[in-house]
């Protein structure tokens, strides 16, 4: 299948990962569907892409509203090629006995309920349609295998993240479904912008850290979801060389 027969949809596509990763899989020439909770941020980076896009604002939290993205792609294109579960959020970096039970539930209902309304939604048109079968890729973070300081919801859901992908790639076998994953680390967008002048390290210092180009990481999402469907790419880490993830501190 030609990537002008492709359809993706990304979600968290109004900004930052989203938006570049929407962005280069439409220079291949991919039909992109562009989620997210702004019709704004969403229709500007629909402005930026090369191919076919359809907007439609979505709280991925919202399971309802997650059904109606997907029916309407499928309304749209009649098929679903690739899913990037690309939205999420963060709390506020406060100590983790002054979270509120709301602020704890907002990061849930967006990095890990989110993934798995889009995953079951994926896996209803992918498992029916022909050819059958399609991609999901999922957005890790570094934060999957290692926290930083008071962020205990965002790294419990992308440690869960980890393990609903790997669930998924083991029940997604039987309908021709690869799921993956994309660890990134200190890709810059304006919301990483500011470990430029210094975040909270483990040891109580504060420390400017290295960025990446976002580019990077739309490169590797455009890579993961070139592959045949005999081929996967289940885990990838895409990180600034320099940033502090390996080693002790």
């Amino acid at each position: 299948m030609a990537s002008s027969d492709r359809i993706a949809i990304v979600t968290g596509a109004g900004s930052g990962i989203g938006r570049a990763s929407s962005v280069a899989l439409s220079r291949e020439g991919w039909s992109v569907v562009l989620a997210g909770r702004r019709k704004d941020a969403l229709q500007e980076t629909a402005s930026q892409c090369k191919s076919r896009t359809l907007v439609v604002p979505t709280d991925v939290g919202d399971p309802a509203s997650v059904k109606a993205l997907f029916a309407k792609t499928k309304e749209t294109f009649g098929r679903l090629d690739l899913l990037f579960n690309n939205a999420g959020t963060g709390a506020p970096a406060v100590p983790l006995e002054d979270l509120t039970v709301e602020q704890w539930k907002t990061v849930v209902d967006a990095n890990l309920n989110g993934v798995f309304y889009c995953t079951q939604e994926a896996f209803k048109i992918m498992k029916s349609q022909t050819p059958r079968g399609g991609r999901i890729i999922n957005n890790g973070s570094i934060s999957a295998h290692a926290p930083r300081p008071n962020s205990a919801p965002y790294t419990s859901t992308k440690h869960a993240v980890t393990g609903l992908t790997k669930a998924a790639s083991l029940d997604g076998r039987k309908y021709d479904i690869a799921v993956g994953q994309l660890d990134i680390g200190n890709a810059e967008t304006p919301l990483a912008a500011r470990m430029k002048n210094g975040v909270p390290q483990a040891n109580g210092t504060i420390m400017p850290e290295p960025l990446m180009d976002v580019e990077h990481t739309a490169r590797a999402i455009v890579y993961m979801a070139s592959l045949p469907p005999d081929a996967n790419v289940l885990f990838m880490t895409v990180m600034a060389t320099k940033m502090p993830f390996v080693g002790r501190g």
